[in-house]
């Protein structure tokens, strides 16, 4: 059986990726990914404001009594001379490299364009066989316009694209107002790879303590729809390579992108719940359901239920939205005390009524 795919230039030899988490970050549990199956893994970010912290508490720390007395000022090794800065992560790439047989992509979250250019620059020079721009950016400046935010990424992988030769990948958030466009924007600038989606971590509130809780939720199967959607719509249209992120659990979820169009499907929050191991039962569910089906080779399966292959194209459009509301006849409404309400479209006669969130009149 032939699974082999290309992502952003890269030929691997399954659509199974390890994507970014603590169990990317350390040599055992990247040789456990890759032995249970991962055709490729990506690395933690690396941060440039947390170098840029670390830097700064150390000139603090070394400068704070540098005139105290004579000696002061041999007490501490210059900056210059520290390990700061990404030394620990460029050695994580280039241990990885050498430890992995499968393809090695570094993941960078900068703050600055001089950051961006320069870090992407090192991750290139240390041995990675490719880049995940991971534009983590809320526009909390409320002058800020959406133009000015799509711009913003726009330039960064610009700058990036410019200053490396490996392949680039851009993390897409789902909050554009248009994502398609701006998907064939940054196609155009120069990503060879789109990754659907970014998913923004937000936060709660206690509501006994008054705090805000800043705790990590892992991904749901019920958090595929949106992904999947926008890959259905751009499967056959980008040239870009796709990959999908967010929501797998299991094999299931991996064949539906698949089914879309996505060139890799990328797994955290079940590798993190289940451990290294996980990725082989992902690898064989997908396998079973090609030999089930008797497909021998994935290039007869992607694509083949994307918005361009299906019949009815509109499915994926706003007639289908239509359609779905009104199909839904009753909603229990037993845990209110209040009987069933039936629930039909205007085109029958039937009196509407209003439920409140349901878009329904």
């Amino acid at each position: 059986m032939d699974l082999t795919t290309r992502y952003m230039g890269l030929q691997l030899k399954n659509p199974l990726v390890a994507s970014a988490s603590p169990l990317t970050g350390e040599l055992d549990s990247l040789r456990r990914l890759e032995d249970a199956g991962a055709a490729a893994l990506i690395l933690p970010s690396l941060f440039q404001e947390e170098i840029e912290a670390e830097a700064a508490r150390y000139e603090h720390l070394t400068s704070a009594h540098d005139n105290s007395w004579p000696e002061g000022l041999s007490n501490f090794p210059r900056l210059a001379h520290a390990r700061h800065g990404p030394h620990e992560y460029l050695e994580l790439v280039r241990r990885a490299r050498q430890a992995a047989g499968v393809p090695v992509i570094a993941s960078l979250n900068g703050i600055s364009n001089e950051g961006w250019t320069s870090y992407a620059r090192q991750l290139e020079q240390a041995g990675a066989n490719g880049l995940e721009l991971n534009i983590y950016f809320i526009p909390t400046d409320l002058a800020a316009t959406g133009r000015d935010v799509e711009q913003r990424y726009l330039d960064i992988l610009r700058s990036v694209r410019t200053t490396v030769s490996i392949p680039v990948a851009v993390k897409l958030s789902p909050y554009f107002s248009a994502v398609g466009n701006m998907a064939m924007d940054l196609q155009d600038a120069g990503a060879d790879a789109l990754v659907l989606f970014n998913r923004f971590y937000q936060p709660d509130i206690d509501v006994t303590r008054l705090e805000l809780l800043t705790d990590l939720k892992l991904s749901e199967p019920n958090e595929i729809r949106l992904p999947l959607l926008w890959l259905a719509l751009l499967s056959g249209r980008a040239k870009a390579s796709l990959a999908a992120s967010t929501g797998v659990s299991g094999a299931d979820q991996v064949v539906k992108y698949l089914l879309v169009g996505a060139d890799v499907v990328m797994t955290t929050s079940s590798l993190l719940r289940e451990g290294p191991g996980h990725m082989s039962t992902l690898l064989a569910g997908l396998e079973k359901w090609l030999d089930v089906r008797e497909f021998d080779s994935l290039r007869h399966v992607r694509g083949i239920m994307s918005q361009r292959c299906l019949r009815d194209p509109q499915a994926f459009e706003r007639a289908n939205y239509i359609k779905i509301l009104q199909g839904y006849h009753q909603v229990d409404l037993s845990a209110t005390g209040q009987p069933p309400v039936s629930v039909q479209s205007r085109s029958n006669g039937a009196t509407p009524i209003r439920l409140p969130g349901w878009g329904l009149q």
